[in-house]
C-alpha cells in the first residue's frame, strides 16, 4: 500500500517544476495540481520561453488539468504553488473551481492572496478558494532569491 503523501512532499514537486524554470532562466516558479492525492498536473513559467505573458505556470498547470479532467470545474483539485499567485492567476484559480491553494513565499510587488491585494478573501466571488501560505518557506524563497542575484550578475 502507498504511503500518504504530505503537503511538504506535494510542495517539493512544485519546487522540481521550479527548478526546470531557473535552468530556462524564467522566474523559477513551479505549480503542481492534486486531486485525490494524486498529482493530475506540473507546470512551471514559461513567459520568457514562450514570449507570452500568460505563461504563468498557475495557469499553466490549470490547462493540463483541465484537459487531464476533461473539464474546465477542478472540483476537489488543490495546487500547489511555490510563490504568491498574481492577480491574473488568482482569477483563473478561483474560475477553475480549484478547492485550495497551498503558497510557499510571498510576492510583495504582485501577489493577489494578501500581500498586495486578497482576491480570495475580500470580494465576494461564487466560489471560494480556501488558502494556506508558508509551505516551505524558506526553500521557495530561496530558489527566488538565487534566480534575481544571478539573473543581475548575468547582466552586468
Amino acid at each position: 500500500m502507498e504511503k500518504e503523501k504530505t503537503h511538504e512532499y506535494y510542495m517539493k514537486q512544485a519546487l522540481k517544476e521550479a527548478e526546470k524554470a531557473y535552468k530556462k532562466l524564467e522566474v523559477p516558479v513551479g505549480a503542481i495540481i492534486v486531486k485525490n492525492g494524486k498529482i493530475i498536473a506540473r507546470a512551471h513559467n514559461q513567459k520568457e520561453e514562450k514570449k507570452d505573458t500568460t505563461k504563468h505556470a498557475e495557469i499553466l498547470a490549470i490547462q493540463k488539468a483541465s484537459k487531464k479532467l476533461q473539464s474546465w470545474r477542478l472540483i476537489d483539485c488543490e495546487m500547489y504553488i511555490t510563490l504568491e499567485p498574481c492577480s491574473m492567476c488568482a482569477g483563473a484559480i478561483i474560475n477553475s473551481r480549484i478547492k485550495k491553494i497551498y503558497i510557499g513565499a510571498n510576492d510583495e510587488k504582485t501577489g493577489a492572496a494578501g500581500s498586495v491585494l486578497n482576491l480570495f478573501n475580500d470580494y465576494k466571488f461564487n466560489h471560494k478558494v480556501e488558502v494556506e501560505k508558508g509551505l516551505l518557506k524558506k526553500e521557495c524563497e530561496k530558489i527566488l532569491k538565487d534566480f534575481f542575484k544571478e539573473l543581475r550578475k548575468l547582466k552586468k
